[in-house]
């Protein structure tokens, strides 16, 4: 995606299910759930680049010692310098006290059974320690602490934050994770006061009451109370003061969440490759974790995965699929493969096969991937034509002609490098553009001036500001005869509201296109009458809510819309025609069978608010504030 966007935090949850000295005495290291959470997170860095934070349990502490530990950062480097602050703690102990697990266990922090971890890319708001996660919510009571962490965005913060008021709450900040963690923390309380209430009758003084509500917690209940009204996409993970443990994904399964489980251990994590990578795990002994259930990871050790809300269609976000994630993945590798194979077809025809005069190429190295599969579906479709044209000669074809034919091939190049990001504050405003400009640059010399197409595969193309301000303009000093950018997705015409940064509808250059066509075409009364639409919607119950903005799309095609994109992202100036291609959606869900959210290209939306969230969106954009609609 040359286009940067921030997107999906990272979540890692381990549990160990032996104590420290197992761990000492089998692998030689007391300190194994800490590095396998670390290695957890270092595999998937990508998720977070704005913070990093962990908090770790210990299941059998003393009254007065230290149970709950917690450390987090923001610095540029976070993840070493999040774990130099962990492994501070030890670096000075001799061998002997390293071996004393008993004594480690009581003296240190961080040597809790059960760990927390989390990679802040934040969608929105500063990037202070405080917001990085996890958060937590204390008490002295042990059942009632309750450490959060979470992939998530709430499209009802606000109505969630109103009924915490009407409970009697008074949050002290209106963020979606405070809220969030105080929804599931009342009811933590309420569930906790409850067996109190049970077990007080019967005799038992308050440290036997203490027990058995650890015993009888119903945590499957809880979580069936708490997010009862939550709409969003999310995975949330949940450690609590006495041992238990849960992670949660929504009922569309919009975020990704993976666990693995053995007789020593228990992880999740928000990608399949990291747990793989950190426990020497095979693709089939990770699962995923279902829509709409919760993996609970009690204190006596037993994992179940059980439901905790309804269902709803199923609507995994595929950005996963095409960017966020990490290619790692089996299943990812193989799709981003067949999303650039699906493009071949429609690019060639573009060229008119023409493989002698076109260069085929990507960036950035995220559709690295996909340019695999699109070289491969390219070779596929030529050898194809090769069979015709030699089958075409005869029984006694000409030698040079056959070889003519039998030596076609694309051509491959790496034409365009991501250079170091150049320091701009010191520059006038006119300095700066020009820098910001440079971030990419080209390999010289391969291109014939006027006579190359160039072909620049791309992962996405979210608002075109890249291409227009930086890629265009620095490909076209090679001087070819034509460039054509592919996507391998399609149109971005609609808001996320899950955790992709995504909400203002102005920024989107599939929407400006539109916009640049409805006044080309005298038709802008249908831009007042979508905003009408949206304005009425606001009164109507959140259930009853479409998106009012599709209709307007149905003016013009894909091509009319890549069409203008075209015109639009190509500098001021150039005399070197640009040409845009974008995915199919029907491509994509063959390409990605198992991942059918597809909102912020169709606008059907999983859940009611999102369509909520577009309609706002719309209203902000037509009374130009650059707003978030959620």
């Amino acid at each position: 995606m040359s286009d940067p966007i921030k997107h999906e935090c990272g979540l890692a949850v381990v549990r160990l299910r032996q104590p420290v000295r197992y761990f000492q005495e089998k692998y030689g290291n007391p300190l194994y759930g800490i590095h396998k959470l670390r290695l957890l997170m270092q595999k998937m860095r990508n998720r977070g680049q704005d913070g990093a934070g962990l908090a770790t349990i210990k299941l059998h502490p003393e009254p007065g010692q230290r149970y709950i530990s917690r450390r987090r950062s923001v610095s540029p480097d976070y993840l070493k310098d999040l774990f130099a602050g962990v492994y501070g703690h030890f670096t000075d102990l001799s061998p002997d006290q390293m071996a004393d697990t008993d004594w480690l266990y009581h003296a240190k922090p961080y040597t809790g059974e059960l760990l927390l971890g989390h990679l802040r890319y934040g969608t929105h708001g500063d990037n202070s320690i405080e917001t990085c996660h996890p958060f937590l919510r204390q008490n002295n009571w042990m059942t009632r602490n309750l450490v959060l962490a979470g992939n998530f965005n709430m499209t009802n913060v606000d109505e969630l934050f109103q009924q915490l008021i009407e409970l009697g709450q008074y949050p002290k900040e209106r963020s979606d994770t405070v809220t969030v963690m105080e929804k599931i923390g009342h009811f933590l309380d309420d569930e906790v006061q409850r067996l109190y209430t049970w077990f007080k009758p019967d005799g038992y003084d308050n440290r036997q009451i203490n027990d058995l509500i650890i015993e009888h917690l119903d945590i499957q209940r809880l979580l069936r109370r708490a997010t009862r009204k939550f709409d969003g996409g999310y995975a949330i993970a949940g450690l609590l003061g006495h041992g238990d443990a849960f992670v949660i994904r929504d009922p569309s399964g919009i975020r990704p969440a993976f666990y693995y489980e053995d007789e020593e251990i228990a992880v999740a994590a928000s990608e399949r490759p990291a747990i793989q990578t950190a426990m020497n795990a095979h693709f089939d002994q990770v699962r995923e974790l279902r829509p709409g259930h919760a993996l609970i990871l009690r204190r006596n050790g037993q994992v179940e995965e059980v439901p905790f809300t309804d269902p709803r269609p199923a609507a995994a976000c595929s950005f996963e699929r095409i960017y966020f994630s990490r290619g790692t993945d089996r299943e990812i590798y193989q799709e981003r493969r067949r999303l650039g194979e699906y493009l071949a077809g429609r690019v060639l025809e573009r060229v008119n096969h023409d493989l002698e005069n076109t260069v085929f190429s990507f960036v950035p190295n995220t559709a690295e991937v996909a340019f695999f599969g699109f070289i491969r579906g390219i070779e596929q479709q030529e050898a194809l034509r090769k069979s015709k044209d030699i089958l075409s000669l005869g029984a006694t074809p000409d030698p040079d002609h056959l070889q003519r034919i039998l030596s076609r091939c694309a051509r491959v190049e790496k034409l365009v490098v991501k250079d170091e990001k150049l320091r701009t504050f010191i520059s006038a405003d006119q300095a700066r553009g020009e820098l910001v400009s440079h971030v990419y640059d080209v390999t010289y010399g391969i291109i014939r001036d006027g006579i190359d197409t160039v072909v620049l595969l791309d992962d996405s193309i979210v608002r075109g500001t890249t291409l227009q301000d930086s890629l265009i303009a620095i490909v076209a000093r090679l001087r070819p005869g034509k460039i054509i950018i592919v996507s391998s997705a399609p149109q971005i015409r609609y808001p996320d509201c899950y955790g992709i940064d995504m909400s203002k509808m102005g920024e989107f250059v599939a929407f400006r296109a539109l916009i640049r066509l409805l006044h080309r075409d005298g038709r802008e009364h249908l831009l007042q009458d979508a905003y009408e639409r949206c304005k009425a919607s606001e009164s109507l119950p959140l259930s009853e809510m479409q998106n009012e903005v599709r209709s307007l799309y149905d003016h013009y095609s894909v091509d009319d819309l890549s069409d203008e994109i075209a015109r639009l992202v190509t500098p001021a100036g150039l005399d070197i025609p640009v040409e845009v291609i974008y995915q199919t959606l029907e491509d994509l869900h063959q390409a990605c069978p198992k991942t059918t959210g597809d909102w912020y290209f169709s606008g059907r939306y999983p859940t009611p608010g999102g369509n909520r969230v577009v309609n706002r969106a719309f209203i902000n954009f037509m009374e130009k504030r650059n707003v978030r609609a959620y």
